[in-house]
C-alpha cells in the first residue's frame, strides 16, 4: 500500500471512528500532504521518516514564521497518523514519540467576573419579544454548564428532565459527557423552548432551541448574536461576550472556587489534559492569595509587630 493509500486509510478511520468533521479532516489532509511533500524532497516515503527527519521538519515549520500553535496543531496530525500506522502494523515504531511538542505561549481565558455575568443574564431577560427568555436560558446553560456553541443549539427538546441534574451532551469526535444543570437554567430553557417552539413549525420540535433554520435549531451565529445584543444592554462590550467566553468563564470561575483540573477536563470534554491545564495560571493566582492571607510569614510587619512577632524581614 503506498503512502498516499495510507493517508486515506487514516483519514477514513477519522470520519468512521471518531466522527471527525469535515473541516478537521481537511486541515489533517494538508498537513498530511505538507509533510509528505517534505519527506518525498529528502528521498523518503511519508511512511518511513525518522525522527530525525521530523525534528528537520519542525524546524523549518519554525524557520517559515508559523505560529507555535500553529506548528504544535500540525504535529500532533503527524503525531495521530504516525499513531495509526503502529496500531495497523505498517510500522514497527512511532517516531514521534521522542519529538517535543513546540511551546505555546501562555494565554488566559478572558472571562467575565461573576458579576458580569449575572448582570448579563438579567440584561438578557429583559430583551423584548421572546428573545428574551431564549438569551436568558442560553446564557444560563453556557455559563453553568460549560457547554460549545454546537453543543448548545444541537440539545434535543427532551434533553432536560425535571428530576435530573444532569444532561448528556455529545462533543467533539461524537464523545458524550454528563454536565451538571441547575434548576433555573432548566426551568428558563424549558419555559423559553415552549415560546419558540410554537413559531418554529414541525422542524424545530426535535430541539430546545428550536427554529425555523434549515436544521430546525437555532445556527450558533444567531446564538452569538443573541449575546452581543445582552451585552449592549448589560453595559458589557459586546467584544468581550461570546459563547467561548462564557465557557471560559464557567471554568475560570470553578476553579478559582476550588474545582480540580481533572474534574474540570471532565466537565470540558477535553480529550487531553494538556488542554484544560491553560487554566493553571487562575489556579496559581488563587493558591497565591491563599498563601498571603493565611501564611504567618506572608502577613504585613503591622500585622506581625501587634501579635509580638518579628517580621519576616527582620527574622536572623
Amino acid at each position: 500500500m503506498s503512502g498516499a493509500h495510507q493517508v486515506e486509510s487514516f483519514l477514513e478511520m477519522l470520519a468512521a471512528e471518531r466522527g471527525s468533521a469535515r473541516n478537521t479532516l481537511l486541515a489533517y489532509r494538508a498537513d498530511l500532504e505538507d509533510f509528505a511533500g517534505f519527506c518525498a524532497r529528502h528521498g523518503r516515503a511519508v511512511t518511513a521518516a525518522d525522527a530525525d527527519l521530523l525534528r528537520a521538519w519542525l524546524r523549518g515549520l519554525a524557520a517559515s514564521g508559523l505560529s507555535a500553535r500553529t506548528q504544535a496543531r500540525r504535529l500532533s496530525a503527524i503525531r495521530q497518523f504516525h499513531r495509526f500506522l503502529a496500531r495497523e502494523g505498517i510500522r514497527a515504531d512511532d517516531p514521534t514519540e521522542l519529538l517535543d511538542s513546540p511551546r505555546l505561549p501562555a494565554s488566559l481565558p478572558k472571562a467575565l467576573t461573576e458579576a458580569e455575568v449575572e448582570a448579563l443574564i438579567a440584561a438578557a431577560a429583559g430583551l423584548p419579544g421572546g428573545r428574551g427568555a431564549t438569551a436568558a436560558a442560553a446564557v444560563e446553560l453556557l455559563y453553568c454548564s460549560g457547554l460549545r456553541a454546537s453543543e448548545l443549539v444541537s440539545l434535543p427538546a427532551g434533553a432536560l428532565r425535571a428530576e435530573e441534574g444532569l444532561v448528556a451532551v455529545r462533543g467533539k469526535g461524537g464523545k458524550e459527557r454528563l454536565v451538571p444543570v441547575s434548576a433555573r437554567a432548566r426551568d428558563l430553557a424549558l419555559a423559553a423552548r415552549k415560546e419558540a417552539a410554537a413559531r418554529a413549525g414541525p422542524r424545530g420540535q426535535r430541539w430546545l432551541f428550536p427554529s425555523r433554520a434549515a436544521a430546525g435549531h437555532m445556527p450558533r451565529q444567531s446564538l452569538a448574536l443573541l449575546l452581543k445584543e445582552a451585552a449592549v444592554a448589560a453595559g458589557l462590550d459586546p467584544a468581550r461576550v461570546s459563547p467561548h467566553v462564557l465557557r471560559h468563564s464557567f471554568a475560570s470561575h470553578l476553579l478559582a472556587r476550588g474545582a480540580d483540573l481533572r474534574s474540570l477536563q471532565v466537565l470540558l470534554g477535553h480529550a487531553d489534559i494538556a488542554t484544560t491545564q491553560i487554566y493553571t495560571k487562575v489556579l496559581e493566582g488563587r493558591l497565591k492569595a491563599l498563601v498571603e492571607a493565611h501564611h504567618p510569614l506572608a502577613r504585613p510587619k503591622a500585622d506581625a509587630g501587634r501579635r509580638g512577632v518579628a517580621p519576616a524581614a527582620d527574622l536572623g
